[in-house]
């Protein structure tokens, strides 16, 4: 695609100096940029100073870079900003690398007066004049999301690809469930596990083994790859896990996470999972009900599993003990709300503990959580190494 830079309207009033820069100093003190990105083209606004935006301009990528390398030339700063997508950091990373202030932001309905009228320059208008609030201090104007290191994005990659292969499993499986059901027969759980396949075969028509046996290939063959990449990422775990929590789960909080130092109290921690209850108040009024469910989903939902993993195999767990009561007269009377609702704040509490344990903060001994190494770990005949020496963190944890 040619490299379009010409204006969308005519009415373009640019700032123009009026008197040459000196050599050395550059024409303008703060440019400001809001990228619409898509695939094959970008909607860019620009603001110059303290000017009104001009319009809204397209480029081809690669003619988006080279633009925005002339900016740096004209003033002192460069920030700019678009929202995270399918496209991953790459454009980041480009921008950061000719020394332009990058904003990665969450993507959000920038139609604040419900206009119901949605384009790229509308778009790019509102992510601009965002930025320029977020600048003047309006950190709410805006939703940063941290940029990961291209290691911690790599590994990462394994663990979502995991997830989007057992998912792909799943699918089949149902597939061939549903193929099966149309002409009157069932299937056992993971009926195209080899033995089972076998054993349909003798039972079932044989038209309709031919049309299982299509699912049945190819779920073999994303059986064996999810199997030899949740091994390979089995295999990063290599310290002791509270009893109850596999190292599949640990390295999915490790590696969602990132850097576990990121977080400056428990806040911040529970706010990232999605697991805070959501409020409406005004006035006298109070109401909290159920949780947002803002924030990283992924994390969300290993967190409810490991929960109810917990209150199984770690009495002893403060979080556990303090619930035990409520737990209990929860079971005893089979109100599954209240089960959940406990569960819910178990794992609230766990990851802002497991955060504390990662950080330094404190140790599984205070909170009571057995440890124990990695079924895995230990399978693979290795020698556990000694633990690692944890140093406080030397930022106080904000009080509660």
């Amino acid at each position: 695609m040619p490299n379009l830079t010409t204006d969308m309207t005519t009415n373009n009033t640019q700032p123009s100096p009026t008197a040459a820069a000196p050599q050395g100093v550059k024409q303008y003190r703060l440019i400001k940029l809001g990228v619409d990105v898509h695939w094959r083209e970008y909607v860019v606004v620009r603001q110059i100073d303290g000017t009104s935006p001009q319009p809204p301009q397209r480029f081809s990528p690669e003619g988006f870079i080279a633009w925005v390398a002339k900016q740096v030339k004209l003033a002192d700063e460069v920030h700019c900003c678009y929202e995270a997508g399918p496209f991953g950091f790459v454009l980041h990373k480009r921008l950061v690398a000719p020394g332009i202030k990058s904003y990665v932001v969450r993507p959000r309905n920038w139609d604040e007066y419900g206009k119901k009228v949605k384009t790229d320059r509308r778009d790019a208008l509102a992510l601009l004049s965002c930025l320029d609030r977020y600048l003047a201090g309006n950190h709410e104007a805006l939703t940063v999301i941290r940029v990961p290191a291209d290691q911690e994005e790599r590994a990462r990659s394994d663990t979502r690809q995991r997830a989007q292969l057992l998912a792909e499993r799943k699918r089949l499986a149902a597939q061939g469930l549903s193929t099966a059901r149309y002409y009157g027969d069932d299937l056992p759980e993971e009926w195209w596990r080899a033995k089972k396949f076998e054993v349909l075969r003798a039972e079932l028509p044989e038209f309709l083994v031919t049309l299982l046996g299509r699912w049945q290939r190819l779920l073999l063959v994303v059986n064996e790859e999810l199997e030899a990449l949740s091994g390979h990422v089995e295999s990063a775990q290599t310290q002791e896990l509270p009893t109850g929590l596999g190292a599949l789960t640990a390295q999915v909080l490790d590696r969602e996470i990132g850097d576990w130092d990121r977080f400056k109290n428990r806040r911040q921690v529970a706010s990232y999972t999605g697991l805070v209850p959501c409020e409406d108040s005004s006035g006298e009024r109070r109401f909290r009900g159920s949780i947002t469910k803002h924030g990283n989903p992924r994390v969300r939902h290993i967190l409810i599993e490991a929960s109810w993993r917990l209150q199984r195999f770690q009495p002893e767990y403060r979080a556990v003990k303090n619930r035990r009561g409520a737990l209990d007269e929860a079971k005893a009377r089979n109100n599954k709300a209240a089960k959940k609702k406990l569960g819910v704040g178990l794992a609230r509490q766990f990851i802002v503990d497991w955060w504390r344990i990662r950080t330094g903060r404190t140790t599984p001994e205070k909170l009571g959580l057995q440890m124990s190494w990695p079924a895995a770990y230990v399978l693979r005949g290795k020698t556990p190494p000694p633990a690692p020496v944890l140093v406080p963190a030397t930022a106080p944890e904000s009080a509660a």
